[in-house]
């Protein structure tokens, strides 16, 4: 288990932290094997030669904080690193409905703007002035600063800045030290979000209540309050929709439940080692056997284990006929093309893993993947809390899986390779790839759609619908153009994958 230290105003990267790698190219079970050994000690990162694009940490600190109800948040830099907020905004007001937020507050969303002069002179005093003209304008209960690499390299005080704001202005004015260069791996911006709000929001619980449940999650509909209430418990969702309150005292929650074990990693061993909310120590729900783990550990948390087995059963009387009946139809026409299914999954870690469950609950042969990064061990050092190697001990292993962080040309070059029947994503711009090709793609942002016996029907019922719809693929394939050359498409898709610290 690694050690959360929130005396420290930065939170330690997922590299250093738990081994996290973004460079691997081989099978899903070789994966797991090297991750399973002491610390993921097995486990060796590899570099590229060569990288197309990468995801930025302060974008993932920023969908952790713009959407709390309550807050303002500061992109203390030049201002086009904040020139991919506004996706936050548009979400937040999209998915409300989702969580019963009748009336969606408007997101506050800033930038001191920093010029050339600033990143010579320093932009503390713009800092400040910025915090203080947030505050008169917004009036939030809770100013979130992210820090980008401008004000990194410039060597900007942040943390004293913010603190002696929150001393003159009487509400928390939370540094997050995000910048991208700081870790290759950009999920550490989740924990640099998640770290600054254990910090200086979460406070000691003055009780514990048994009918609240932390769920850190992202924006997706509210499938877990239909869950809990058998258990006499609601959602505590943190942190789209939060608000400053209610983080405050998610310390008093009777658990701690994940959407996607590498999302909440940090902040569910945060809330189990300094405020003694216990973390469900197994992977999310997503697949049916992975289902009935998850609801007896939950009820074995709570000592209520008699309910879970309850809900099982009442659970699958519903679906499993229903599930069973998808699963002939996916047959029947996997019979028609007279040959067996085929899918490839893109993805971040956890849901990406969870993905791969999904198909082979519902009998699609995965073909490969191309995971975001891989966290050999989560912060809570739970085995259990491994959605790959569940996925591995459940269904088998999955061969052609690439750890990459956003390469799309590796992705184009193994699709086409491939040539898997269905590709599934979860980030917008990844399926673009999969449709050029002719390979019918779905993308569902929602992460909790495919959760739960229900969201294995819901989620194959889609798989199907896009299968036998597949018409504007392939007519899109006839007429798109491929940007990349016939000399790439001939290579190895591992081609520019060297061992750290060998020579290109």
């Amino acid at each position: 288990m690694s050690k959360v230290n929130l005396s420290i105003p930065a939170v330690q990267i997922r590299e250093i932290r738990i081994n996290s790698i973004t460079g691997f190219s081989g099978g899903a079970k070789e994966l797991v094997s090297c991750a399973q050994g002491k610390e993921g000690c097995g486990l060796k990162d590899k570099a590229r030669a060569f990288t197309q694009c990468v995801g930025c940490a302060t974008s993932k600190a920023a969908c952790m904080t713009i959407l709390v109800q309550d807050g303002a948040v500061i992109s203390h830099g030049p201002v086009g690193c904040s020139s991919c907020y506004h996706e936050f905004a548009f979400t937040y007001r999209v998915n409300s409905p989702l969580r019963g937020v009748e009336k969606p507050t408007q997101r506050k969303i800033y930038s001191t703007n920093l010029t050339e002069k600033d990143t010579v002179y320093g932009g503390n005093a713009k800092l400040e002035k910025s915090i203080r003209e947030v505050y008169e304008r917004s009036k939030p209960n809770v100013i979130f600063v992210l820090t980008t690499c401008a004000a990194a390299i410039i060597g900007d005080d942040v943390e004293s800045v913010c603190d002696e704001a929150e001393e003159e202005l009487g509400i928390p004015i939370v540094a997050i030290f995000c910048e991208g260069f700081r870790s290759t791996v950009w999920t550490t911006g989740f924990d640099a979000g998640y770290h600054g709000i254990a910090r200086k929001l979460i406070k000691k619980p003055r009780k514990r209540r048994d009918d609240l449940i932390n769920v850190i999650n992202f924006w997706g509909t509210d499938m877990f309050g239909e869950w809990f209430a058998p258990f006499g418990a609601k959602p505590n969702y943190i942190t789209p929709y939060s608000t400053v309150d209610s983080l405050t005292w998610s310390s008093e929650a009777a658990a701690s439940v994940q959407a996607c074990s590498t999302l909440g990693s940090y902040l569910g061993a945060a809330l189990e080692q300094e405020f003694g909310v216990p973390e469900l120590p197994t992977a999310p729900p997503y697949g049916i056997a992975q289902t009935d783990r998850w609801f007896r550990e939950l009820g074995k948390l709570l000592g209520k284990e008699e309910i879970a087995e309850q809900v099982i059963a009442e659970k699958k009387a519903e679906y499993l006929p229903k599930i069973e009946a998808l699963k002939e139809k996916l047959q029947t026409f996997s019979e028609s093309r007279e040959k067996p299914l085929t899918a490839y999954v893109t993805g971040g870690a956890s849901h990406g893993h969870a993905l791969l469950s999904v198909l082979g609950e519902l009998g699609i042969e995965a073909v490969g993947a191309a995971i975001f990064h891989h966290d050999p061990l989560f912060d809570n050092g739970e085995p259990e809390n491994d959605q790959l190697a569940q996925r591995v001990k459940d269904y088998g292993d999955v061969p052609n899986f690439n750890v990459c962080n956003k390469q799309e040309f590796e992705l184009v070059n193994v699709l086409n390779r491939l040539r898997p029947d269905l590709l599934l994503a979860r980030h917008g711009g990844m399926t673009l790839w999969g449709a050029k090709l002719g390979i019918p793609s779905l993308l569902i942002g929602d992460e909790h759609y495919s959760m739960g016996y229900e969201g294995l029907l819901k989620y194959g019922e889609r798989i199907l619908e896009t299968l036998e719809n597949d018409e504007f693929v392939k007519n899109l394939e006839k007429h798109a153009i491929n940007p990349y050359s016939k000399w790439w498409l001939d290579q190895k898709p591992n081609t520019f994958l060297k061992q750290r610290g060998a020579k290109s």
